[in-house]
């Protein structure tokens, strides 16, 4: 078993987007935190914040961020089709699951919220894993905006149904 490493400092910064302003968090070099810097993110993100990162103040990243922000950047140019960012997801157990599931979902495509529970082994899990979708700590880069009602409709999505169409339209998704 690996030691847990403590980390040194979490960092902050924003970045524009076609979306709005994005908020990062991380400790040290691992993401841990993409979020919409806007009102409708305040409540989750104070909850959060308060579960995951209570004893730590955040201190701007500098230029440490740098090579996310590009990436995004490109993304939401249709230049960048997979992200390589290092993270480190806070959650439980199930989350940790449904986000790695969400991971694995390609670019440019869909699947159900059932889908997601089968891929994870638990294909009667349906309504958690919305629940979990819905907490995912690292929007766009875990891209639980692919997932989709069962019958393919637009549903829940804590950015807004506006934003999620953005984004699958950035990725060829959705064509309307």
């Amino acid at each position: 078993m690996t030691p847990h490493r403590v980390p040194r400092a979490l960092l902050q910064s924003f970045v524009a987007s076609p979306l709005g302003r994005l908020r990062l968090l991380s400790l040290d070099d691992a993401l841990c935190y993409l979020g919409f810097d806007a009102e409708e993110e305040g409540q989750e993100y104070s909850s959060w914040v308060n579960r995951y990162l209570a004893q730590w103040t955040a201190v701007p990243a500098g230029s440490l961020h740098d090579p996310i922000h590009e990436q995004l950047t490109r993304y939401f140019n249709g230049n960048l089709k997979r992200f390589k960012v290092r993270s480190q997801l806070l959650g439980t157990d199930f989350q940790l699951q449904v986000w790695t599931a969400l991971r694995a979902i390609p670019y440019g495509t869909t699947c159900s919220y059932h889908a997601v529970a089968e891929a994870i082994g638990n294909p009667h899990a349906s309504r958690a894993v919305g629940q979990a979708v819905g907490r995912n700590p690292i929007a766009i880069i875990i891209p639980c905006h692919r997932v989709l009602g069962e019958d393919g409709s637009l549903v829940g999505y804590g950015g807004g149904i506006d934003r999620k169409k953005h984004l699958l339209r950035v990725e060829g998704a959705l064509l309307v």
